[in-house]
């Protein structure tokens, strides 16, 4: 998708004579056919797509023992600090935050599951991050992205886009779980009705090419919200609950670094890792081929500088306090409103870093109000779904199995392993193994180690 074919690249300002500013000059807003008003709304839009995280976040966390203000105040400050950094670093409008599926893993895998406790656990994020770095510094993603064929790729952005969409469905109660189905569509109660009516709305304000509409979308919505508890009864989504509270720094260097080197933990440090590693991987590519942000090779722009900032944070998230950071595919939300460089990536670090003092004022801004908006960005990471070779079945099949999997396992790794090693089976039964590069031999063989440390 180029830049100016999305509907909510703001095309009429990039000429404007203020984005010849010193920051349109860094990072280069008008040369990516943005302007600054798009890229400040764009950050906004990732932000509200994604501000959940500072409650999330800490919520999971103390279920392993952190204690949740502490584990708030490390949710924030890491992704401040990776924010920023990918922003004036790297330059991508990409946002990095404590993985929602990394603490679920840090939670209940490692230490209710294992028995370890969280500063031991929080070694073994450290470690992972390590190795991460270790591999991003030497160019190995270089030589995986080549390895991957192009059905895949597309693939692995359909996937996440379906997968984007699942989370808003089940964020807004639209879908539910069911013993006799599995899922099935929620009770039509104001909860969803009101969800029903701010995604019609946002989708509406997109096809008008209203500038902002994922905004306006949320904000509609968490105004139709707010009386919903008071006038039918039942919860109350919105309420609210405090301005201010001050930051806790309780769990900084509470880290066990040491006593996460042991051999019966490398499992948790390897799961981690490749996690992590093609979370990120697909991360990136999904975005460059959603919103054309591609170098001259037609590889994800600035790729090993984001790795590298991606690695470094999953690295000091633990003496933080938190489990690894990674980059957070709700990004798209600001690629969608026609974000293109790092300010997008600035603006949101600088949103996130009032609430360590003002987290309370989260409560205002349901799930129902921010699912629309990933609604809608899966639709526009569905766009590459034609350039798959579907005559191929060769090519197809790695691809569909990718593209499924990651809404049915609830797991963007999974589906990536299963697209992996279903082609390399495949290809090495007909006879084209010149097929498979090196690196795919290696992410296969890693496709399996996860596949069955994960049982």
């Amino acid at each position: 998708m180029e830049p100016t074919s999305t509907p909510l690249a703001d095309q009429s300002t990039a000429s404007r004579p203020s984005d010849t500013h010193w920051l349109d000059r860094y990072f280069g807003v008008t040369r990516r056919g943005s302007s600054l008003r798009t890229e400040i709304l764009a950050g906004i839009a990732t932000f509200l797509a994604s501000m959940y995280i500072i409650v999330v976040n800490p919520a999971i966390l103390s279920d392993a023992g952190i204690p949740f203000s502490a584990a708030l105040s490390a949710t924030v400050l890491i992704s401040f600090m990776s924010s920023l950094a990918m922003g004036l670093y790297a330059r991508n409008p990409i946002l990095v935050a404590p993985g929602m599926g990394m603490n679920a893993l840090f939670t209940y895998t490692l230490v209710l599951g294992a028995g370890l406790s969280w500063e031991v656990a929080l070694g073994c994020v450290f470690w992972s991050g390590v190795l991460f770095a270790t591999l991003a510094v030497f160019n190995v993603r270089k030589a995986i992205i080549e390895a991957i064929p192009a059905s895949l790729r597309y693939a692995i952005t359909c996937g996440i886009g379906l997968f984007i969409t699942f989370i808003g469905f089940k964020n807004a109660g639209f879908i539910v779980g069911s013993d006799a189905t599995l899922v099935t569509l929620g009770s039509f109660e104001p909860s969803l009705i009101t969800f029903f009516i701010g995604m019609m709305a946002t989708a509406i304000l997109v096809i008008l090419r209203f500038n902002g509409a994922l905004i306006l979308g949320i904000a509609l919505t968490t105004l139709l919200a707010t009386p919903m508890g008071r006038l039918w009864g039942g919860d109350v989504v919105v309420e609210w609950s405090g301005l201010a509270a001050w930051p806790d720094f309780g769990a900084v260097m509470q880290v066990d670094i040491w006593g996460a080197l042991k051999v019966a933990y490398l499992p948790f440090i390897f799961v981690m890792l490749f996690t992590n590693f093609f979370d990120a991987l697909s991360c990136f590519m999904a975005l460059s081929e959603s919103a054309d942000l591609k170098d001259k090779d037609g590889n994800p722009r600035n790729l090993k500088r984001s790795m590298t900032v991606d690695a470094f944070a999953s690295m000091i998230a633990a003496p933080l306090g938190t489990s690894a950071a990674q980059t957070f595919i709700e990004s798209g939300a600001g690629v969608a409103q026609g974000g293109r460089t790092g300010l997008v990536a600035v603006v949101i670090a600088l949103l996130f870093l009032p609430f360590l003092f003002l987290s309370p004022l989260l409560s205002l801004v349901p799930s129902i109000a921010t699912a629309p908006a990933l609604v809608l960005v899966g639709l526009f990471m569905m766009a590459p779904i034609g350039k798959i070779e579907w005559s191929r079945f060769e090519q197809a099949f790695p691809a569909f199995l990718a593209i499924i999997l990651m809404p049915l396992t609830y797991s963007i790794t999974l589906g990536i392993a299963f697209g992996f090693l279903s082609f390399v089976m495949i290809q090495l039964c007909i006879g084209r193994v010149a097929a498979i590069k090196p690196a795919m031999w290696i992410s296969a063989a890693l496709s399996v180690v996860l596949l069955i440390t994960t049982q």
